[in-house]
């Protein structure tokens, strides 16, 4: 299970957060170092966008998995308004800077690697479908959600918005419509088109091939 850490272990992991590798809808990702001389990146969130339930949801759900193609999360941070994830550091980062890059200035990635990177991807979503004890529907695949690590290994991240459901359901129910607009399956926006299933996840990951 993940570890728990304080805002002050964070500040000395990360060297007072002075090495910042990106940012996005949630957060700030910082570079930091472990005790052990695990390197890490710690996801510092924004509280305004990432609720309470949205960051327990991803520690339970994260916490007790274990793949190759999901990024491991190594321990969090709760405390009053300070809420942060500490993962294993993934070197290459998101595969979204490399499909997406002005030529020349990122490392372009060759057939035989897209290949490699798709074929990851999806033991990764099938293994939360599949072999978990209860299916878990991640509800946000996109590119900037699967991380690429030295090897250009695949692994699914970002489980905020992910959704257990009991083994054999066929469908389940949710309150609001999650996911990024131009990856998440049509029935999550409108709901008169079939129920909700894992086959939302299925669909997202054609939009990325």
């Amino acid at each position: 299970m993940p570890s728990r850490y304080s805002y002050s272990q964070l500040k000395k992991i990360t060297n007072n957060f002075a090495d910042k590798l990106g940012e996005g809808a949630f957060g700030v990702v910082y570079k930091g170092k472990l005790s052990s001389g695990t390197m890490v990146a710690v996801k510092i969130l924004d509280q305004s966008r990432h609720s309470e339930s949205q960051f327990m949801n991803e520690v339970a759900t994260v916490g007790r998995i274990h793949h190759v193609n999901l990024v491991r999360l190594m321990g969090y941070c709760f405390k009053e308004a300070r809420r942060a994830l500490v993962y294993e550091d993934v070197v290459n980062g998101c595969m979204e800077k490399f499909i997406f890059a002005e030529k020349g200035k990122e490392q372009i990635v060759n057939w035989d690697q897209l290949y490699s990177i798709a074929l990851g991807a999806a033991c990764g979503i099938a293994y939360l479908h599949q072999d978990c004890n209860r299916c878990i529907i991640h509800f946000d695949i996109k590119p900037h959600n699967i991380l690429l690590d030295a090897e250009f290994i695949a692994k699914v991240a970002d489980f905020g918005l992910a959704k257990l459901c009991g083994k054999g359901d066929n469908h389940i129910s949710l309150t609001t419509t999650r996911g990024t607009p131009g990856y998440v399956a049509p029935e999550l926006w409108y709901r008169n088109l079939g129920p909700v299933t894992n086959k939302s996840d299925v669909y997202s990951f054609g939009m990325v091939l």
